[in-house]
């Protein structure tokens, strides 16, 4: 309980800290495979590799998505909170991807002259520190973040919207995905919009970035109701998965008794049990979230992101050495997909047992070789190095997290030390060579703007 509140105070200080327009990409595995698998094709469709393309999912309860330049698309957790299923997200991906192939920039300069830092997590990650029992840790990994321009962008003109939605059908269509969703979304917008008051013709409306909902029905029905997919049903298995990620986001972003009050204990289904153990845990409730998670295992003893959250809920209550056997076998289970196998070298490093320390580099260095982006995989690796002695990659993974977070000032001296006690030549040292070189290049370009 005392690392629960622990926890809370460190959001609230986050919170408190960080500008208005400061926000968390949520981060996790489960989520991320179910948005790489209902966008593949519609990617392809797009002629874009999927290779290229990312859908991040933003921590704000506003209904929004957006692009910001190269190939990524934003969403925001309230847009799927409030959207019925995973086809009306197809739809809203489609229409970002529009964006993205007609070259529309929302963010520009703006963007650039407005980052902020922007906190990673992964659903319960933001705890993990706590496991360990270390307040410092804690803080050190819900400051940790990305350099990244979420600030105000400019707003899209009512043209550029109306090719992008043309363009959203184009790309359903050859995807062969059902343009419903897309349809049943704009509905929803406008529900929305007549609760806020705004009509067409109306002050409101006028100064609008996008047209009104009602016009881009209108414009496109026609169009998605002639398609021959419009009748093809969606995928059940993605819809199935889209309620699960729905189920355990709404039980990690929302109030637990909101959690509860819409999944009651009377629902026995997969998603509710999902909701309840993030709610449960998250308000504190460990032995009741545990039990929802023993019923998420039993029900799929071998699905892998089940097995995660058993061992979140282990570790992040103080019994990492419990937690190993499942987080081994989801790390297994998802031939070490980065975020779980983190969690995994984190737990091991949680037992304080010097014989986990080996496993511990392997599975770490596993995950920040196939993730770039992953600042609290580098924050475990230079514990492990920590403990072993090895003070010159312990700089080096510092320097690695710092220059991540865009903390060059700390990236610099912590890469010069990592240079310092590597074999010279070694791929190591190299990679601390290239830190330095890019710190200082980006420290003097500061001294001169």
């Amino acid at each position: 309980m005392k690392r629960l509140v622990s926890l809370f105070a460190l959001l609230l200080l986050l919170c408190v800290t960080s500008p208005a327009y400061a926000q968390s990409i949520l981060r996790d595995a489960e989520s991320e495979a179910l948005f790489a698998d209902m966008s593949r094709d519609i990617i392809k469709a797009a002629n874009l590799s999927p290779a290229n393309v990312r859908i991040v999912l933003i921590n704000d309860p506003s209904i929004n998505a957006f692009v910001a330049g190269g190939q990524m698309v934003f969403i925001h957790s309230g847009l799927i909170d409030a959207a019925s299923n995973a086809n009306e997200v197809q739809g809203v991906i489609a229409h970002e991807l529009g964006h993205i192939t007609g070259g529309h920039v929302p963010l520009g300069d703006r963007m650039a002259k407005g980052a902020t830092g922007i906190t990673i997590l992964s659903l319960l990650l933001g705890a993990a520190a706590m496991a360990a029992g270390s307040a410092d840790a804690g803080v050190g990994l819900m400051q940790l973040g990305q350099r990244a321009a979420m600030g105000s962008y400019l707003a899209f003109s009512r043209a550029q919207e109306a090719t992008t939605d043309a363009a959203g059908v184009k790309f359903l269509s050859g995807a062969g995905v059902t343009g419903k969703g897309m349809l049943g979304f704009f509905k929803k917008l406008q529900q929305q919009e007549y609760r806020w008051g705004l009509k067409r013709g109306s002050d409101q409306s006028y100064v609008m970035s996008h047209p009104m909902s009602g016009e881009r029905i209108s414009t496109l029905t026609a169009d998605l109701q002639s398609d021959p997919a419009w009748n093809k049903p969606s995928d059940p298995e993605i819809e199935a998965r889209f309620l699960r990620v729905q189920a355990k986001l709404r039980g990690f972003v929302s109030e637990p008794k909101d959690t509860l009050r819409k999944y009651p204990v009377s629902d026995t289904s997969v998603p509710a049990h999902y909701a309840r153990a993030y709610a449960y845990h998250l308000g504190g409730y460990p032995k009741e979230a545990a039990a929802e998670a023993t019923a998420l295992v039993k029900a799929e003893p071998k699905n892998p992101y089940f097995l995660e959250l058993e061992g979140q809920i282990l570790l992040e209550s103080g019994k990492p050495a419990d937690a190993l056997v499942p987080l081994r076998e989801a790390t297994s289970l998802t031939n070490f997909q980065p975020l779980i196998a983190t969690t995994f070298g984190h737990a091991l490093i949680a037992t304080e047992d010097p014989k986990h320390l080996a496993e511990a580099e392997t599975v770490l260095r596993q995950a920040v070789a196939r993730d770039q982006e992953n600042p609290f995989a580098w924050y475990q690796l230079g514990m492990v190095y920590e403990r072993k002695g090895d003070t010159a990659r312990a700089a080096l993974a510092t320097a690695e997290r710092a220059s991540m977070s865009g903390d060059f000032g700390r990236a610099l001296p912590s890469a010069q030390a990592a240079m310092a006690g590597l074999p010279q030549g070694s791929p190591d040292w190299i990679r601390a060579q290239d830190i330095v070189m890019a710190a200082q290049g980006l420290m003097q370009d500061r001294k001169k703007k």
